[in-house]
């Protein structure tokens, strides 16, 4: 019999399972939403709206209840001043476990675990794209286009630039008359 066993073992010892839920939360609550398999997002959701409930409270002790969990503080200061305060009048259900299918490679399960109100706030698909975009280096060059490069760069004749210089319209640069040698 199961009685009074509850939580997921996830296959890991009982400090790497106690690391790993007290990671995972401090990222919920730094980005708003993670990605992870289905069965620790389950345990994670519990694991966060406990420590949401003792944050609502507000007081020192909560405070500290929840950094023993945590153990960085400004994942707790953000827990307290900005989470909480949304979640005030809120009984529960902080968190939202949404499917998103199996893992190509193995198969598992995969959630998306986020905070309920932050929706609007949460861009996640468009922070991607323009990381994305960011990232890209120049494009590579081919020799054609070495060549057409060179080619630019490489200076016109003096007759050619005589030429292009007598058909212009504008009017031509007036240069400074330099200093007769003769006055001295």
């Amino acid at each position: 019999m199961r009685h009074q066993k509850r939580g997921r073992k996830l296959n890991r010892t009982a400090s790497h399972r106690k690391a790993m839920l007290a990671n995972m939360a401090a990222n919920l609550i730094l980005h708003k939403q993670i990605k992870t398999t289905h069965p620790k997002a389950l345990e994670t959701r519990s694991y966060i709206e406990r420590l949401i409930t003792k944050a609502k409270r507000g007081d020192i002790h909560a405070r500290r209840m929840v950094l023993r969990k945590l153990h960085r503080k400004d994942v707790v200061k953000i827990l307290f001043d900005e989470i909480a305060p949304l979640y005030q009048d809120r009984n529960g259900g902080y968190t939202r476990i949404m499917k998103l299918g199996s893992r190509p490679n193995d198969g598992a399960a995969i959630s998306i675990l986020s905070l309920v109100d932050f929706e609007g706030q949460i861009a996640p698909d468009e922070s991607k794209e323009e990381t994305k975009k960011t990232k890209k280096s120049a494009p590579k060059t081919t020799k054609s286009t070495e060549k057409a490069a060179k080619s630019e760069l490489k200076p016109e004749p003096k007759a050619a630039q005589e030429k292009a210089e007598s058909t212009s319209d504008e009017e031509p640069l007036v240069e400074e008359p330099e200093a007769d040698e003769t006055k001295e």
